[in-house]
């Protein structure tokens, strides 16, 4: 075997699924995959990085060649890359539940109706007409563009319109059943002046709105699945917009379980989901739980894919001369059995789990996918100072390069996911542990940032909530993943 060859050939892939081009050859059809394509399951919830946005991905590059999705066209509502179109909501001033309720209701009906009335644009039935009417009436006819993108930022520049009258001679409503009801010598803000806002609207419920694309799917036998991913990301730092825009949307779902040709499929983050359904009252949520599938990773289902990783590199199978298919084979000739030093070191696979293992416990597939493409790296710059000769006891990736890699994931992972996501005020918590030590108690929490212990804890509290820290007995503990990235050193602060 030769070292450098093997090296150049091992790819683990992009842990990115956005940007994985071999995301169909790596892709493991999960428990909860299986129940998103049965139609067993609409809501998709999962940690960081536990591969939600891969079974987006998956699904929407599979789903034509599946016999079981021959009625069923699958339609992206979000933006796959650049900012997420959901910020829009943020620009504007909070909103109640009901309105936001209303925004959804009327994004996935503009969303849906576009894109049908372009599919079947030239051969439209009587209730297709109507349709078309309908979104012209209210301003959401596009006729160009029916993106994602152009919908929605049309959608919440109308709503901002109509929520906003410079003045107004007659009422206005905005009920979160019905479209805004516009009467004449209603004077609004700037807005496109092709938009006839002397013209009456009228009362629109969405329910009536939404039965008609229903009845208009049904006459060409098409059910729609409308996907919504990257919540987690749209609103960010706006507490005040996110927990009512995600009620809403919890809301919506809800409502349109009444109709049978257009569904609903949302991707949430865990600890996000959990934010928005707890606080207050949330009717129906056996309903809702009864069609949320989660995505979970034991140590079996991460080694299958960490070893069908390094399976599907054909070059990379061949160089290392492996007789068979034996994932635990392959694995073993490419890292070292044990790592570290001392008579009680793990074994490699061990150390791999523990030190990409939030404080929540969960060991997110991104970060193992990382740590190894990381460590290859970090080995090949190694080789091309100091070559090696290969032999049966000469591991590809030794424990210096992963050790190298665990440094450089620790910096990413508290860049782009810590304080990245964050609001600033839990980006402060996080910076108050550089420089320290690894584990605190409530007091030398309290010395940090100079509060009470009582206060202390409920910094703790939150920092637990999002991984940061990992909750003892009687102490929190920074765990592996997050300490280099900040300078934080083993051993304990009391």
């Amino acid at each position: 075997m030769n070292i450098q060859k093997a090296l150049a050939e091992l790819d683990m892939g992009c842990s990115v699924a956005e940007f994985d081009q071999e995301l169909e050859r790596y892709f493991i059809e999960t428990d909860s995959f299986q129940a998103l394509v049965d139609d067993r399951a609409d809501i998709i919830t999962g940690n960081k990085g536990a591969g939600k946005t891969a079974m987006y991905q998956y699904l929407t590059r599979r789903y034509k060649k599946s016999s079981r999705f021959s009625n069923v066209e699958i339609i992206p509502g979000f933006n796959l890359a650049g900012s997420p179109i959901f910020q829009n909501l943020t620009h504007t001033d909070p909103m109640t539940e009901g309105q936001y309720t209303s925004i959804w209701k009327t994004y996935i009906l503009s969303l849906v109706g576009n894109w049908l009335l372009h599919i079947f644009d030239g051969a439209q039935t009587k209730k297709a007409q109507q349709l078309d009417t309908l979104l012209n009436q209210i301003g959401l006819r596009s006729h160009t563009d029916d993106s994602p993108k152009t919908i929605f930022s049309k959608l919440t520049g109308w709503a901002q319109h109509f929520l906003k009258p410079k003045s107004a001679t007659v009422e206005m409503t905005f009920d979160a059943l019905g479209i805004p009801i516009v009467m004449p010598k209603v004077e609004f803000g700037d807005f496109d002046a092709s938009t006839d806002t002397t013209k009456e609207i009228g009362v629109i419920p969405h329910d009536e709105a939404l039965s008609l694309l229903n009845d208009v799917l049904d006459e060409h036998e098409i059910t729609i699945w409308v996907v919504l991913d990257r919540l987690d990301e749209a609103f960010v730092g706006y507490i005040d917009v996110e927990i009512p825009a995600l009620r809403a949307l919890l809301r919506t779902y809800l409502d349109l379980l009444a109709f049978n040709r257009v569904k609903l499929k949302l991707f949430v983050r865990n600890d996000l989901f959990q934010k928005v359904i707890h606080g207050q009252r949330f009717v129906n949520l056996t309903h809702v739980n009864a069609r949320k599938r989660e995505i979970l990773w034991d140590n079996e289902d991460l080694f299958a894919l960490v070893g069908k990783r390094l399976r599907e590199n054909k070059g990379f199978y061949q160089a290392m001369a492996i007789g068979n298919n034996d994932s635990k084979a392959l694995f073993d000739l490419t890292f070292p059995a044990h790592f570290g030093t001392g008579k009680r070191r793990p074994s490699t696979w061990n150390w791999m789990l523990s030190s990409t293992r939030d404080g929540q416990g969960f060991v997110s597939p991104r970060n193992l996918i990382d740590l190894i493409n990381l460590a290859k790296d970090e080995q090949m710059r190694r080789e091309q100072r100091h070559p090696r000769t290969a032999g049966p006891s000469v591991p590809l990736i030794e424990t210096e390069a992963m050790d190298a890699a665990l440094s450089r994931l620790s910096k990413y992972r508290v860049e782009d996911t810590l304080v990245a996501e964050s609001s600033q005020e839990i980006r402060a918590l996080i910076e108050g542990f550089k420089d320290k030590k690894a584990e605190h108690t409530d007091d030398t929490i309290a010395k940090i940032f100079g509060v009470e212990p009582a206060e202390a804890k409920r910094f703790a509290r939150v920092l637990v909530d999002i991984g940061f820290l990992e909750q003892g007995q009687s102490s929190y503990k920074v765990p592996e993943l997050y300490r280099d990235g900040l300078n934080i050193t083993r051993g304990k602060a009391f």
